[in-house]
């Protein structure tokens, strides 16, 4: 099974703690990069050892949560490797995957619910990678 990164800063600790216990009961190995409360943290602390994590291999994919899911995203995007897909629904999760192979996503937790965000992380797991045409697109991204 694979192994995930999940990272959060103050205002998706919430989210991740529920992301954390779904992906376990999933049967996932799962590395927590923090945070571990809402005390307010600056994001790039956390984002960017999980994102590393995946580039190195460390981690197969990852899952990084905000209040937006911006920051986080753009934080995991300047690892070279990485390809996070900022998803706010399900559709958006599953091209993220489909067309773009994200091997990391970001979610704003004030964007969503808990229950939301559940499904977004499964989506994302569940889709599969097209190939073809898209993968072409992945080398031009990657350079």
């Amino acid at each position: 099974m694979k192994k995930i990164a999940v990272a959060a800063d103050h205002a998706g600790f919430h989210l991740k703690t529920a992301v954390l216990l779904h992906l376990q009961n999933l049967g996932y190995g799962v590395e927590d990069f923090g945070t571990d409360s809402e005390v307010p943290v600056d994001y790039p602390d956390f984002m960017r050892p999980a994102a590393q994590s995946v580039a190195t291999g460390q981690n197969d994919l990852g899952i990084v949560i905000g209040g937006s899911g911006n920051g986080e995203a753009m934080v995991a995007n300047k690892v070279p490797g990485v390809r996070c897909a900022l998803c706010w629904n399900e559709k958006s999760a599953r091209l993220a995957k489909e067309h773009n192979n994200a091997n990391m996503i970001a979610i704003g937790a004030r964007m969503v619910s808990v229950q939301e965000g559940l499904w977004i992380v499964d989506t994302w797991l569940q889709a599969q990678f097209q190939g073809e045409r898209h993968q072409r697109r992945i080398e031009k991204i990657e350079g």
